[in-house]
């Protein structure tokens, strides 16, 4: 059997880790520091905060063209250092319209690097072991989502500084950077496309997966940026935000340890039906139970089925994808997690502005069984109509 974890499937890895670290320091963060700093109402903050989502959601399909039509390095190497350097200016920004153009535009280079640094990844794995191998290229986001925010929420309770997170958010990625700089990428042949067509920005073969992943997406766009004032203001829970995600993130690594037996096996459907599932449990018992049982219990299953349900997604996308469009199908997935984020943060704000915190919390268990409905009625006969690799099922 070939390697898995060969040197730089691991440094991509690395990468990784570096990238979406310097991303969950902040998350918890940013709406308590626009509520601080700049005096921000809840609807405001949503809007802030959704516009990093909606350009990396702008961004994502022009990403996925680009690495599959340009030389894959390059375009790692060029939004790496573009995503790197925009931490810098959250340090410059002193009024609040300074700081939302910054946070918009910041996400312009984190949809590219996302989209560049996971299908260079696919790129350096063995073709026998890609199923498991994507399944495993998650560790490394849910470990920064556990160790980051707790390290951000540590940091700020001892030195009441804003500045020093977004400075350990920059150095985290420069780090990155220069790990991914090291990466060889086999030799291949970059393929231009004579035509330009929707179907190189936009994976068609595959919208309905995109359309199931916006509901899950609209979820956690609610539960990652209203979590920490929702813990505060209603369970009266003040120091367990760093708690919840590493709780969240154990659920994640356990799911992906768990089930990687089914992801060798190619039971991707499988592993999508029971994520999904579990999530919807534990985002019920999130709301049902506005107490530290039912706060900390729901964390460890929406960790769990997330990590069951994001990589058996992101196998089914890719695998109705012919190997032309890795890219473009990479960009898919993210597109619709983004494009369900930026609507669970701005409507989340809304709702939670005129109708309370519970509300908004009810609407994501609403949407998330719609999802679930959506994936067992028409969802996985779609994938199986579509897939055009006979070893996944």
């Amino acid at each position: 059997m070939e390697k898995l974890w060969n040197t730089d499937y691991c440094k991509v890895m690395t990468a990784n880790f570096s990238l979406f670290f310097a991303f969950y320091v902040l998350t918890p963060l940013l709406p308590l520091y626009l509520s601080e700093h700049f005096g921000a109402s809840k609807d405001v903050i949503g809007l802030v905060l959704s516009g990093y989502t909606v350009t990396a959601l702008i961004m994502r399909p022009f990403s996925g063209f680009l690495v599959d039509s340009f030389p894959r390095k390059t375009v790692l190497m060029v939004s790496f250092a573009a995503f790197a350097v925009f931490f810098a200016g959250y340090l410059s920004a002193s009024v609040l319209l300074m700081f939302a153009l910054v946070r918009t535009l910041h996400g312009g280079p984190f949809g590219a690097l996302t989209v560049a640094n996971s299908t260079v990844a696919i790129d350096v794995l063995p073709s026998s072991r890609r199923t498991e191998g994507i399944g495993y290229y998650g560790l490394s986001n849910n470990i920064a989502m556990a160790v980051a925010p707790t390290v951000g929420i540590f940091v700020y309770k001892y030195t009441h500084s804003f500045e020093l997170l977004f400075w350990i958010a920059l150095i985290v990625a420069f780090l990155g950077l220069a790990v991914d700089a090291t990466v060889k990428l086999p030799p291949k042949a970059v393929q231009k496309p004579k035509t330009i067509s929707l179907d190189r920005f936009f994976l068609l073969r595959g919208w309905l997966l995109g359309v199931n992943m916006i509901a899950f997406g609209f979820c956690f766009g609610v539960l990652s940026n209203y979590l920490a004032i929702y813990g505060k203001e209603v369970m009266g829970i003040t120091g367990g935000t760093g708690t919840y995600f590493m709780l969240c993130s154990i659920g994640l690594i356990l799911s992906r340890l768990q089930g990687g037996k089914a992801l060798r096996q190619g039971r991707v459907t499988h592993n999508a039906a029971g994520g999904m599932v579990i999530s919807l449990v534990g985002y019920t018992l999130f709301i049902l139970l506005p107490n530290a049982v039912g706060y900390y219990a729901s964390a460890l299953l929406i960790g769990l089925g997330n990590g069951h349900m994001w990589p058996a997604f992101q196998n089914m996308t890719i695998n109705v994808a012919p190997n032309s469009q890795r890219g473009t199908a990479n960009s898919t997935i993210l597109v619709s997690w983004d494009l369900g984020m930026g609507l669970g943060i701005l409507l989340g704000g809304i709702i939670s502005e005129h109708f309370g915190y519970a509300a908004a919390f009810w609407t994501v268990v609403v949407v998330n069984a719609a999802g679930v409905l959506t994936y067992f009625i028409y969802t996985r006969r779609f994938f199986l109509l579509r897939n055009l690799n006979a070893a996944v099922r």
